[in-house]
């Protein structure tokens, strides 16, 4: 960060380790990769200048705006765009909330020793934690960690978080079945209190979902890390790639049970790039 700003680049840290400062105790969050959301010249400037620093990196993907490296003991991760890819209603949505971020400067401010590190400000922020936990929900597998970002974040800003500005983004994004399930979850499974969770509803509808919903997170985990992975190095590229499709499926019939719309657009979505992929040889 500050070798960063010592050559004029400017960047927020979003995630994980920004939203540990909503813990009790920072520490009990577990540090992951270090992700930075950066402005479009910003993110070109730090495009050019990190690798200097980098052990190894990955590849710089112009059309998501995303560049990985690692640099010393951390997975570095650039974000020139937070992107669900779960549909453009969505997409328009995160897209104002980050030029909102960026052109208001609608940011927080963490004294990290004596540093300041700039984090989005809450309202924003849990457009993009949200948005985020459905992306992984529908694409992969969410663990109980970012349910718990969500939350602590939820918490801590209960007070100063703007509801009416929070549920108009919902209904723009039409996630508010979404929402009302995952509230449910984190109150009816997690303890979240039900007075600091926006749009929550005791109603049953919402309970059935919430126990759909902690069923396959304790299944899958996050990205699928409790499940067998291993076909991806024991199969041949198309049978890995079959395989996979199948898994999407079965998934994708799971999710249909709680929330039938958005499943299929996000399937319909998922296939489309997996076979895209399946053309390029990714």
């Amino acid at each position: 960060e500050v070798k960063m700003r010592e050559v004029g680049i400017e960047t927020l840290l979003i995630k994980g380790q920004g939203i540990a400062q909503c813990y009790e105790r920072p520490m009990w969050r577990v540090a992951g990769d270090v992700d930075l959301f950066l402005d479009a010249p910003n993110y070109e400037k730090a495009s050019a200048f990190l690798p200097s620093l980098a052990s190894s990196t990955g590849e710089n993907r112009p059309e998501t705006k995303h560049f990985a490296m690692n640099i010393d003991s951390w997975i570095v991760e650039l974000h020139g765009t937070l992107r669900s890819q779960l549909g453009r209603r969505i997409d328009r949505v995160i897209d104002a909330v980050q030029d909102d971020t960026f052109s208001n400067g609608r940011v927080r401010v963490w004294d990290d020793g004596g540093v300041d590190i700039l984090l989005p400000a809450p309202d924003n922020d849990v457009i993009f934690v949200f948005s985020h936990i459905l992306q992984h929900f529908f694409r992969g597998g969410i663990g109980l960690r970012q349910i718990c970002d969500w939350c602590r974040l939820l918490w801590t800003y209960r007070d100063s978080i703007d509801r009416s500005l929070l549920e108009t983004r919902i209904r723009e994004m039409r996630l508010g079945t979404e929402w009302k399930a995952f509230a449910a979850y984190a109150v009816d499974c997690l303890g979240m209190p039900a007075e600091a969770m926006p749009l929550y509803s005791s109603s049953r509808r919402w309970s059935r979902k919430a126990r759909r919903i902690d069923k396959f997170i304790l299944e899958v985990g996050n990205f699928g890390h409790n499940r067998d992975n291993s076909f991806y190095s024991k199969y041949p590229y198309l049978v890995y790639k079959a395989v996979s499709l199948w898994r999407h499926i079965g998934d994708s019939l799971r999710h249909f049970l709680i929330f039938p719309t958005d499943s299929v657009r996000v399937f319909l979505i998922t296939l489309g790039q997996g076979f895209k992929a399946v053309g390029k040889g990714e």
